[in-house]
C-alpha cells in the first residue's frame, strides 16, 4: 500500500490507535478525515487539520448521513478504516451483563458493517481502494472476563474474511489489522506488557506499507496470541488469561 497518496477516513479515530494512524498517515502524505463520537476531540483533530465527521456507529441514519458527508467531500476517497469499539468487564453469572453484550456487538461488529456497507458501493465503482478492518488479539486467544468482546472481534474477523472473498476481483481490498493490548486508554495501567503506541504505530505502517499488503497486519507482539491454536499453546494461555476473572465483583480469591 502506497501510504503517501491515498485519501483515507478512519471511523472511530478519535483517540489512541485511531488517532496515532491518522497522524501517521497524515505524515506520511496521505488525506486523511477522522469520524467518532466525542465532539472534544473531534474539535482538537479538526484543529491539527483533519477534516472531522460526528458519527454514531449504532445508528444507521448517522452512518449514512456522514457518508454522503465525507464522499462530498473526499470524493477520492479510497480507504476506509472502520474500528470503532467497545471494551466491558462482564460476568456471565449475571443475567446484567447482556446490555453490556448487545451494546459491544452493535458497535463492535453491526457498526462495522454497517459502515462497510455504507462505503462498498463506491470503492467497487472506482475498481480501486481498501477496507481496513481492526480485530484484536482477542479475537483468537479471548480474554474470560471480556466474552462478548472476543466474541465481537472474532466476529469481525471471519467477516473480514469473507469480505476479502466476496470483493476479490473488484479491486477493492481488505486488510484485517490484529492489535495486542497497546499502551493506551489505560491498557497500560493494567497491563505491563502493554505494547507502546509509538513503536505499535510504527510497526503497523512498516507492515501496510509491504509489498503485496498483508491481508492481516501482525505486529510481532500479537503473534502469541494470532497463533496459539497452531503452537499448541491456546489451552494453557485460556487457563493463564482465567486467573483474570478475578476482577470480577465478587470473584476475588
Amino acid at each position: 500500500m502506497d501510504l503517501s497518496n491515498r485519501t483515507v477516513l478512519i471511523v472511530g479515530g478519535t483517540s489512541g490507535i485511531g488517532r496515532e494512524l491518522a497522524r501517521r498517515f497524515a505524515a506520511a502524505g496521505s488525506t486523511v478525515a477522522v469520524a467518532g463520537r466525542s465532539p472534544e476531540a473531534l474539535s482538537e483533530l479538526a484543529e491539527e487539520g483533519f477534516g472531522t465527521f460526528g458519527i454514531d456507529v449504532t445508528d444507521s441514519t448517522s452512518v449514512t448521513s456522514v457518508r454522503d458527508a465525507v464522499l462530498a467531500r473526499y470524493p477520492e476517497l479510497d480507504t476506509v478504516v472502520t474500528m470503532s469499539g467497545v471494551m466491558f468487564l462482564e460476568d456471565l453469572r449475571d443475567p446484567a451483563h447482556f446490555e453490556a453484550a448487545q451494546t459491544t456487538i452493535d458497535t463492535n461488529l453491526v457498526g462495522t458493517i454497517r459502515v462497510i456497507d455504507a462505503f462498498t458501493p463506491r470503492l467497487v465503482r472506482r475498481g480501486a481502494g481498501t477496507f481496513i478492518t481492526v480485530t484484536s488479539g482477542i479475537a483468537f486467544l479471548p480474554f474470560p472476563p471480556m466474552p462478548t468482546y472476543a466474541a465481537s472481534k472474532a466476529a469481525v474477523h471471519a467477516y473480514s474474511e469473507a469480505l476479502r472473498a466476496q470483493l476479490d476481483g473488484t479491486g477493492v481490498g481488505v486488510v484485517e489489522l490484529v492489535p495486542p493490548a497497546v499502551a493506551t486508554a489505560g491498557q497500560e495501567k493494567v497491563n505491563p506488557h502493554a505494547l507502546p503506541l509509538d513503536d505499535f504505530a510504527t510497526e503497523v505502517m512498516r507492515l501496510l506499507s509491504q509489498d503485496p499488503t498483508p491481508h492481516e497486519i501482525l505486529v510481532e507482539g500479537v503473534l502469541v496470541h494470532r497463533w496459539a491454536e497452531r503452537d499448541g499453546t491456546y489451552d494453557d494461555l485460556v487457563a493463564q488469561r482465567s486467573q483474570a476473572l478475578a476482577m470480577l465483583p465478587g470473584r476475588e480469591g
